[in-house]
């Protein structure tokens, strides 16, 4: 039988002979008898063989098993194994010893103390099968509507249409590894069945980066050679059996080492090298939280947490650029491609169009929203989404242009090139790595980390008493003139630099960055981004604190500040 098995396979790696599934006394592997010769009883008999399968030589196991679960599955839930997945768990399991056959009375010897079970061995998948690939489900063609299609070729469904071990795993032939039916370079076993949109332009299936051995290596389960990220492909991120990340299984259980581990300056690039941003004074702290983000849940948080897969789509991010900015309309960048997230309306959308509506995922109407400004003002707001809404007196133009459009004797003489009236904003052009490439560096865009507190791209003081720079107010000068905002010729409001610069009070005492929600303020006393800074502005007598505009370019105080009594003071 042996001669007969070596002589018609056509190579040798395809020959039950020549890979570890011989367990046999001349077996290649470190697992096998100490002196039985026969290649195929271990799992098989020509005789008296079990009906469990074909020509079937070993027990069934009968202990129950932990299925595979998810919040994100598209299949019906996976239930007890069956069939060929059964047979493959009789020696994987480790509850059936691997030298106990029917045909024997006693077991047969296996070196190395390996009479009982697989423990220790890469290939002991135990009784826990929350952490595999599922089996034994009926692979219905309905699931070609959820990012699944039917398999072909060598993939195969067993007599019941149900994907079993034997769908993706041949246990006689070993020529593509891991005994695959197809080899998975570059996921080739793995897409026969997942069709995840926008997985051919992304970077996950396209980048020919490799590790350069610094630290942990990102891919010790896989064989592909050479070892990349295109080759790897899914891989890169998931592991098809014992999986640490359970859901969705993933290489790690903490969420975003399935990302750094790549993201760390070892495979991506410095442009790309998120973990040095996460260790800087202010950062969207994905370290934080552990086992809250699922990939399942809504497009508005509800329990506070971030995590990568929160603002990126790993298997939609690709290195397309973004707009310029000024630029109208804005065009997204490709590491925010296919994401989910919250209009200006609040309604959910997917993908998003802008930038701003991930951001309000979290910032807008999520009732865990954080951090809590660090401004007390006359009017108190934290959610982003209304203090950006088109409908009010004033706002920094992020879901539309602003105020000063289009309306004669309304504008922003202040506002440096490209950035006109009809421009539109996006968050990071605020919230940003203050070592990105929009202030000369070479870190990654966004909104990662920052030395700035709040993940500011650059300096903004709000302290008062604050002493007027182009440093401490880098952040302002970055779209508006320093010369038309303090100068003493044409430009903006001429009182300017009066205050910034004479009485030394930071912009943010009387301006509210964001903008001023329609449900709490008004055109007459909350255009221009108005809305005081209460410690600093304080009442002036029983005078409410307030600010009102008279025609265009006009307005009169009623507020102390700095000791100065603003009781109806124009100009």
């Amino acid at each position: 039988m042996v001669l007969l098995l070596w002589a018609g396979a056509p190579a040798q790696s395809a020959s039950i002979v020549a890979n570890k599934h011989n367990l046999s006394a001349t077996g290649p592997g470190t697992i096998k008898a100490t002196s039985e010769g026969e290649v195929c009883v271990f799992c098989h008999v020509p005789h008296n063989s079990r009906a469990t399968g074909p020509l079937w030589n070993r027990d069934q196991p009968v202990g129950s098993y932990t299925p595979y679960t998810s919040s994100t599955r598209k299949i019906s839930a996976p239930g007890q194994p069956t069939g060929a997945s059964l047979l493959c768990l009789s020696c994987h399991d480790g509850t059936i010893a691997l030298g106990k056959v029917s045909s024997r009375t006693a077991n047969i010897a296996i070196a190395g103390g390996k009479n009982n079970f697989l423990l220790g061995d890469q290939s002991y998948i135990g009784t826990d099968l929350s952490d595999d690939h599922p089996v034994s489900f009926l692979y219905s063609s309905v699931l070609s509507n959820t990012e699944l299609r039917t398999p072909t070729g060598a993939v195969k469904l067993d007599a019941s249409g149900q994907m079993q071990c034997t769908s993706c795993h041949s246990p006689h032939d070993n020529a593509n590894g891991k005994f695959l039916v197809v080899s998975n370079i570059k996921s080739g076993l793995c897409t026969n069945c997942h069709n995840k949109s926008y997985w051919a332009a992304s970077d996950h299936q396209t980048s020919t980066k490799t590790w350069n051995g610094v630290g942990t290596n990102p891919w010790l389960h896989t064989t592909n050679t050479p070892q990349n990220v295109t080759n790897n492909a899914c891989e890169s991120c998931h592991r098809p059996h014992t999986a640490p990340g359970r859901q969705q299984l993933l290489n790690s259980a903490t969420e975003e080492t399935n990302c750094l581990v790549c993201h760390s300056g070892t495979v991506a690039t410095s442009a790309k090298n998120i973990q040095i941003e996460l260790n800087k004074t202010s950062q969207h702290s994905v370290g934080a939280y552990l086992n809250v983000h699922d990939a399942g849940e809504a497009n508005l948080m509800t329990t506070a947490h971030v995590e990568c897969q929160d603002c990126h789509n790993p298997h939609s991010a690709n290195s397309t650029a973004g707009s310029a900015p000024g630029t109208t309309p804005i065009a997204l960048p490709g590491s925010l491609s296919n994401v989910r997230g919250i209009t200006i309306s609040g309604a959910a959308v997917s993908p998003v169009t802008a930038e701003y509506q991930i951001c309000l995922r979290c910032h807008g109407d999520s009732t865990s929203r954080t951090p809590a400004s660090r401004t007390a003002r006359v009017i108190v707001q934290t959610n982003t989404r209304l203090e950006f809404d088109t409908a009010n007196p004033s706002y920094h133009p992020i879901a539309g242009v602003g105020k000063a459009t289009g309306v004669t004797g309304k504008t922003v003489p202040s506002l440096i090139a490209p950035w006109t009236t009809t421009s539109v904003m996006n968050c990071s052009d605020c919230h940003n790595n203050n070592a990105g490439p929009n202030t000369g560096g070479t870190g990654p865009n966004g909104p990662h980390g920052s030395t700035n507190p709040l993940l500011l791209e650059r300096s903004y003081v709000v302290t008062d008493p604050a002493t007027e720079s182009a440093a401490n107010y880098a952040l302002c000068y970055k779209c508006h003139s320093r010369t038309a905002i303090i100068g003493t010729g044409a430009g903006s409001f001429k009182e300017h630099n009066k205050h910034i610069v004479g009485e030394t009070t930071s912009c943010n005492v009387c301006h509210d960055p964001h903008g001023i929600s329609s449900t709490q303020g008004t055109a007459l006393s909350n255009s221009r981004l108005i809305n005081f800074q209460t410690g600093v502005v304080t009442k002036s007598g029983a005078q409410a604190i307030r600010w009102e505009r008279v025609g265009t370019t006009g307005g009169r105080c009623y507020l102390s500040c700095h000791g100065k009594d603003h009781n109806g003071l124009s100009y």
